[in-house]
Formats: structure tokens, C-alpha cells, sequence
């Protein structure tokens, strides 16, 4: 599966670009399934779903992008619905868009859902919003632990072999400076990536590509 991992969005075009040439084809002849399960776990989650799915995000666009067409996958109501009806859709897609919220919930339900043991088999370039590119990590940390799954761990599907640090230096986000970074970085067993709004990551066979126009910062281990 080919990844598009970003802090805030399809925010610029270098970032654009990276997801046309990761299609192989203008997004208005590309099909897409919005995800915003993640939002639910976190306050105001319910509104930010919304707007997510009804293209009203200027600040971190995702689905307001002209896609050809455009459907809710909420994962939460999978485990309830016979397969047939879902896994052929998402087989289908050209790409995945998943929003931001809580990055264990998400991995929670991706789980349950059986999205998760489907990932790996798609042909669907998958595109992640903030906590939905850090649930690809093998561990997000336990500064970035919000809502708690049963196990009490931090770690997250790991269909990427590094670790995320959204919205770095965020004029909201006071937490999410550098130095924040640094010591977050250091508590992680895996190469990690601290990135700004203005920077995405594309993973295509593993190799992974920095697309920026901000600023970002590789660790290692």
C-alpha cells in the first residue's frame, strides 16, 4: 500500500502533487472514502466530523479536493453489517482519507472493523490526516495518549516502520514546539518524524519521501 501521511491536509502543491502522482491520475477521475472516526473521541469530535465529510475544513482540506466521487466509511458501524456490503466498496476506492482525532481510538476501531487486516492487500493510496497518519506508526507515545484501549498501550498498527509528531510548532498548539519534539523522540524505539502542517510524508515500498514547504526534523532511535 502507498501512504500520503500529513500534520494538516493536502495544504499545499507540492503536497497536491505528491497525492496526484501517488493516483496516476487527476483526483476529479479518483474515487475516495472519507474516514472520521477518530474525530468522535476527542471534544467538539462530533463537529469535527462533520466538517470533515461536508468538505468544510479550508484549514486542513481533504475531501473538499474535487474527487469523482465520495463516501463515509464510519468504522464503528462495521462489525454490525455483513462484509459485502463494505470490503468491495473499499477494494474499490482510489484512495482512503482518514481524519484527525484520537490515534488509539482510530486504531481501536480499525481493528474491530477489520480495515486494519485489509490495509495491507489494498490497491487504495491511503491519505492521513494528523492521528490519521500517526495510527500507521508502530507506537504514537504516551504523550500523544488520549483515549486508552484495553490494552493500555500506546502502540498503533506499524504498517509504517516511524513514529509522527503532528502539527509541529503549531500557533495553536503551545505543546507542540521543537524542544517537545525532542523529548518525545527520545522515549520512541523507532525513527520518528516531527513535521509541520506545510510537510507530508510519502511512503511508496517503504522508501519514504519528505514533501514540504514548512519545516520538519528527522530522529533516529
Amino acid at each position: 500500500m502507498k501512504f500520503l501521511l500529513t500534520s494538516g491536509g493536502i495544504k499545499n502543491t507540492s503536497i497536491h502533487n505528491a497525492l496526484v502522482d501517488l493516483l496516476g491520475k487527476p483526483i476529479a477521475e479518483s474515487s475516495a472514502l472519507c474516514i472520521p472516526t477518530a474525530s468522535y473521541a476527542i471534544p467538539n469530535g462530533h463537529l469535527m466530523a462533520w466538517r470533515f465529510i461536508s468538505g468544510q475544513e479550508p484549514m486542513c482540506p481533504m475531501c473538499e479536493l474535487g474527487w469523482k466521487s465520495l463516501g463515509v466509511l464510519e468504522l464503528t458501524a462495521l462489525p454490525s453489517i455483513n462484509p459485502e456490503l463494505w470490503v468491495p466498496l473499499v477494494q474499490a476506492a482510489d484512495v482512503l482519507l482518514v481524519n484527525g482525532g484520537d490515534p488509539l481510538y482510530l486504531c481501536y476501531w480499525m481493528r474491530q472493523s477489520g480495515l486494519a487486516a485489509l490495509l495491507p492487500s489494498l490497491r487504495a493510496i491511503y491519505v492521513g490526516l494528523s492521528a490519521g497518519s500517526m495510527v500507521m506508526a508502530p507506537h504514537i507515545g504516551k504523550a500523544f495518549v488520549g483515549w486508552t484501549p484495553p490494552t493500555g498501550s500506546d502502540e498503533t498498527l506499524g504498517l509504517v516502520d516511524f513514529s509522527i509528531f503532528p502539527h509541529l510548532d503549531h500557533e495553536l498548539l503551545p505543546g507542540n514546539s521543537m524542544a517537545q519534539a525532542e523529548r518525545w523522540a527520545a522515549g520512541m524505539q523507532a525513527p520518528a518524524y516531527a513535521i509541520d502542517d506545510e510537510t507530508a510524508l510519502k511512503v511508496t515500498d517503504g522508501n519514504v519521501e519528505v514533501v514540504s514547504e514548512g519545516h520538519w526534523q528527522r530522529f533516529s532511535p
